[in-house]
């Protein structure tokens, strides 16, 4: 396979993707899939495949970043695990199940839904939307239905489920700081059951470019995951030094105009 001068773009994203993560704690997926998807239709890849493999690339490279948080969060014993053990049976089969849901979904209505949350996700950001304690958490029941929706949302839009999981369990009267730690952990099986979810449904599809897996697009995941793992301590160690209540606002409203313009690439 020659080589792609697309390919020079990937580490930029991944710096980005780091950079951010890094910096205000949220995953790459609303900054991967809305870029990918243009990359992959500015190199000619199949318009009817491109979110897809915007999606399970996304969500693959969460994996080596989802390990990273973890660990930092584990070493500040913020992890409920306690948490963790009852919700991740949920997560897994949600996750997984809904690959095969955005499998048989077009372009057009997937892109439109990881908009709309996505527009969700910055206006949550943008008021700082924190959802008041109000009860104790759930049973096994409970939490298995929450871990089947948040499962499910984070493999529609490829995020780890920080969005979902975090205003759950502070509505639950899980402590800020555990609910954060708990989340890094929670996003672990969301990544490794969603990459096996796009591997398997994008297997022997129609047109896929070379170096393709699944719906997971290789040049992508690993020049991406590489140059994103070097800048998120980067952007960790800014946080201190930053106004980071102002840069979410500027994310919230980057995380816009990149959904707007991927739609626009879309339809174009």
């Amino acid at each position: 396979m020659a080589f792609d001068l697309w390919w020079l773009a990937y580490p930029v994203l991944g710096a980005a993707v780091g950079f951010f993560a890094g910096l205000l704690g949220v995953g790459g997926g609303g900054i991967m899939v809305p870029m990918l998807t243009t990359f992959f239709l500015a190199q000619g890849f199949p318009q009817s495949q491109v979110v897809h493999m915007a999606l399970g690339t996304s969500m693959a490279a969460i994996v080596l970043t989802s390990v990273s948080s973890l660990r930092a969060h584990q070493a500040h014993g913020a992890v409920r695990w306690d948490i963790v053990r009852l919700i991740t049976p949920g997560i897994l089969v949600g996750t997984f199940a809904a690959t095969f849901v955005a499998s048989r979904i077009s372009t057009v209505p997937l892109a439109i839904f990881f908009a709309v949350f996505m527009a969700y996700v910055s206006i949550q950001m943008l008021l700082n939307i924190k959802p008041k304690p109000s009860r104790e958490l759930p049973g096994v029941l409970g939490m298995s239905a929450a871990g089947l929706g948040i499962g499910g949302v984070s493999a529609l839009v490829a995020i780890g489920g920080g969005s979902l999981s975090v205003p759950f369990m502070t509505w639950c009267n899980v402590k800020m700081q555990n609910a954060i730690g708990t989340s890094a952990a929670i996003g672990l099986p969301i990544a490794i059951a969603g990459t096996l979810g796009y591997l398997v449904n994008g297997w022997g599809a129609p047109d896929m470019p070379a170096l393709t897996y699944g719906y997971v697009y290789l040049p992508a995941l690993v020049l991406v995951s590489l140059v994103s793992t070097f800048f998120a301590p980067l952007g960790a160690k800014l946080a201190h030094r930053l106004p980071v209540a102002t840069l979410k606002k500027v994310f919230a409203g980057m995380l816009v105009v990149l959904c707007a313009k991927m739609l626009h690439s879309i339809f174009a």
